[in-house]
């Protein structure tokens, strides 16, 4: 019972700090000292995030706690999952913190703009999930149609993934950062701000 007492506590404090894109204006205007921090990948964060807002990808939020400000903190990701996850992960030790609801997605929906720093609107990950996957299928489909030697292609694709899960180092991003389009743009365009749909 005691249990379930708990985890209705910790639900109704979530809920409690979970605020909408309204609210979130709202906040903006009454207090100038609140710190937006967005949890994305530096990739997703450089492709459009909220004006003003700065980046600790989820993975290092606990290595840089020091970095949230005393005062009123609101996190946002892309769709708010991330940002939940976030808030859990430092309730004890900062309950205050509140959840953006709909996340960067749910701002850029509202035609608020987004500022970006790259010439493209995909994240680096999602360039390479979608590469990755297009080759992934090519070669299924030409080694079940054309000639079995295709499945390679699969399987080397595979193996570049598994090689870049466990190591963090991922040579088809590495490739794609440096076309063009994912370049950092020249100091005066760096803050192109922009309204856009964002896309998971």
């Amino acid at each position: 019972m005691n249990r379930f007492r708990t985890r209705v506590s910790l639900f109704s404090q979530a809920m409690k700090n979970s605020i909408t894109i309204s609210e979130l204006q709202t906040q903006i205007a009454d207090h100038a000292d609140l710190q937006l921090v967005d949890v994305r990948s530096a990739g997703e964060y450089a492709a459009g995030h909220v004006p003003g807002a700065i980046n600790i990808p989820l993975e290092q939020l606990a290595a840089r706690r020091a970095d949230l400000k005393t005062g009123p903190v609101a996190i946002l990701c892309q769709s708010g999952r991330r940002a939940q996850m976030a808030c859990d992960q430092l309730r004890e030790i900062r309950p205050d913190l509140m959840k953006v609801e709909g996340g960067t997605q749910a701002w850029a929906a509202s035609g608020h703009p987004l500022v970006s720093s790259t010439s493209s609107a995909w994240a680096l990950e999602r360039q390479v999930r979608l590469i990755a996957g297009i080759l992934v299928l090519a070669g299924t489909i030409l080694a079940t149609v054309s000639a079995p030697g295709w499945i390679y292609l699969a399987m080397f694709v595979g193996a570049g993934l598994t090689f870049a899960g466990a190591t963090n180092v991922c040579a088809m991003a590495s490739l794609l950062a440096v076309m063009p389009w994912n370049r950092t743009k020249a100091s005066g365009c760096a803050t192109d701000v922009r309204s856009r749909e964002v896309t998971a």
